[in-house]
């Protein structure tokens, strides 16, 4: 049976982002309009074609009033929001670990593979990066290159030096 899940679209400064949710409330996806192909294929890669139903909808509030806080300045408001990627062990493992970057933080590639010990793997981190269903909530946008350049991003490099710049400004100096 397939899984049913909703599908909101809420304005953010840097474009509309579609949230995608199930009925439990785990993020199961994000991306920004424009990116519709993208999350239709991440969607399903991981829940098999035909293995889901989107409807249109609110996503639990929990979700949109997270990513809204985020937007707003509260950049510490989506590390509670629960997802539910699917994904390979490593892609798991690399995706909570981007959720560990400290905002304002970026980090290279490379460094992420060192950080999960598997130090000749930064193509292969790159790779979970790229398959990253939810975009912003499991942070992509914090990973550059070894020497700080903005590389690949799915709603672009604008949209990335964005989301850094944002996190910067809202993120307390230690």
């Amino acid at each position: 049976m397939p899984v049913s899940l909703t599908l909101e679209t809420i304005p953010t400064p840097i474009g509309d982002m579609l949230l995608t949710a199930d009925a439990d409330g785990f993020l199961r996806a994000a991306d920004f309009v424009g990116c519709e192909a993208r999350l239709s294929r991440l969607l399903d890669r991981r829940l098999g074609d035909g293995g889901y139903v989107l409807a249109g909808g609110a996503v639990p509030t929990a979700i949109s009033g997270a990513l809204r806080d985020y937007f707003a300045g509260s950049i510490a408001a989506i590390d509670g929001i629960a997802v539910k990627s699917g994904g390979t062990p490593f892609q798991q493992d690399v995706w909570q670990a981007l959720r560990a970057i400290p905002p304002g933080s970026p980090l290279a590639y490379g460094r992420l593979s060192d950080q999960l010990g598997r130090p000749r793997s930064p193509r292969a981190v790159g790779h979970a990066n790229g398959a990253n269903p939810i975009c912003v909530v499991v942070p992509c946008h914090r990973l550059v290159g070894a020497d700080g350049a903005l590389t690949g991003y799915s709603g672009g490099t604008d949209r990335k030096r964005w989301l850094l710049d944002h996190e910067a400004r809202h993120t307390p100096s230690i």
